[in-house]
């Protein structure tokens, strides 16, 4: 049977980091941990987080991944020296991972990890990814991983981000540092269920730009331009030295939902970031088609806040009196220090911390800013962007 724990901090020094946040979560028995799961901001040292990690908890398998901020149970934090942890005691789950995973070959090196994970420990029912949120066609992750485990098993997880710059996201595996790796965690613990659920509360403005020449998730032109000029356009920042640092807090790209998705999602549109552009090549998150329709928007602060207490609601009625005994979190780094000030942002995480306590406390929490998330819609795992995606493991 898995247990959870977690803990965060804002320590300077790295390894102390490490260990501030094993001792915080489990005690004088963080020694004994099966699986250590780190989030921590661009300002730490990868390299240092996994060594300490697999000094202190020789036994236990480790993970991390760079983020603009993380969300425990102590709160929310993002400056460059956050750090976050969940652990794990158990032997319920499976681990695989890759490296130099990006859009032409997402597909690929995903399925290669799903068929290793699937033969290493049976009874998977549900699966934590992670990879880089540069340069990955993450429609193609998700495909792969149902193509082994099928479309019942429910993927959560992110995507991992520096400080909204764009430039590198990191992601560790043992003792291995990577800049475009990803991985996967097969959770098999027949006793526990997952609930997930996304929300944006950002509307659509103005007319669409039409995709007019793309290859795969890299959009060519916009209206027979060049993508990333017509884009800068759109966004009033044509003539400037502008990069995705510029575009990603007002660049958010919406494609319009059917009617019966717009009703489940509160919203009529999912939204796209755009993290990365080679010339005028703009890299989107998923495979787009000639012809797709996108729509430039804008956030809306009442929305933002009434879909996360509808979505906080609609979970907690599918687990039926449960308690959580874990939480994972995705946010996007736009809806951070971005888009909030300090006090506004505390008091939506306390919205969506405070429904799952039990007994006066927050159940263990591990939530990262990154550039997207992983969250079922309409039945169905979907990719994510400028979203707050909540995965609610009960038992």
């Amino acid at each position: 049977m898995l247990h959870f724990y977690s803990s965060s901090t804002r320590m300077v020094n790295t390894r102390r980091g490490v260990q501030e946040c094993l001792e915080s979560a489990m005690g004088n028995n963080f020694h004994d941990s099966d699986l250590l799961i780190f989030h921590a901001s661009i300002g730490h040292d990868f390299q240092e987080i996994v060594d300490e990690a697999a000094q202190l908890a020789p036994n236990a398998r480790i993970v991390a991944a760079s983020c603009c901020g993380v969300v425990g149970r102590e709160g929310v934090s993002e400056s460059m020296k956050d750090m976050a942890l969940m652990a794990v005691k158990g032997n319920e789950f499976a681990l695989e991972s890759c490296n130099n995973i990006y859009g032409h070959n997402s597909y690929a090196k995903t399925l290669e990890m799903a068929k290793k994970l699937h033969a290493a420990k049976p009874g998977i029912n549900m699966l934590y990814f992670l990879a880089s949120g540069i340069d990955v066609d993450n429609d193609k992750c998700i495909e792969a991983l149902e193509e082994v485990f099928g479309e019942e098993v429910t993927i959560f997880g992110a995507t991992s981000s520096d400080n909204m710059k764009g430039h590198v996201s990191f992601q560790a595996v043992d003792q291995n540092v990577y800049e475009h790796g990803a991985y996967v965690i097969g959770f098999a613990d027949p006793s526990l269920k997952v609930e997930t659920q996304a929300t944006h509360g950002f509307v659509a403005i103005g007319e669409p730009l039409v995709v007019t020449k793309s290859e795969g998730h890299i959009i060519q032109e916009f209206n027979g331009n060049p993508a990333w000029s017509e884009y800068l356009n759109r966004l009033g920042l044509a003539g400037k030295e502008a990069d995705c640092v510029d575009t990603i807090p007002i660049g958010a790209l919406g494609e319009k939902l059917s009617p019966e998705l717009s009703k489940e999602y509160g919203n009529d549109h999912l939204l796209r970031a755009v993290t990365k552009h080679d010339g005028e090549g703009m890299h989107y998150a998923t495979t787009i088609s000639e012809g797709t329709e996108l729509w430039l928007t804008t956030r809306n602060e009442d929305l933002i806040f009434s879909e996360m207490d509808r979505i906080v609601e609609e979970i907690t009625k599918r687990m039926h009196g449960k308690n959580a005994v874990a939480v994972f979190h995705a946010d996007c780094l736009a809806r951070g220090r971005f888009l909030f000030n300090r006090i506004i942002k505390e008091e939506l995480v306390n919205r969506m911390q405070y429904p799952f306590y039990s007994n006066s406390e927050c159940p263990p929490w591990l939530g990262m800013y990154g550039f997207g998330e992983f969250a079922r819609l309409g039945g169905k795992n979907t990719f994510h962007n400028y979203t707050t995606a909540l995965y609610v493991i009960y038992r």
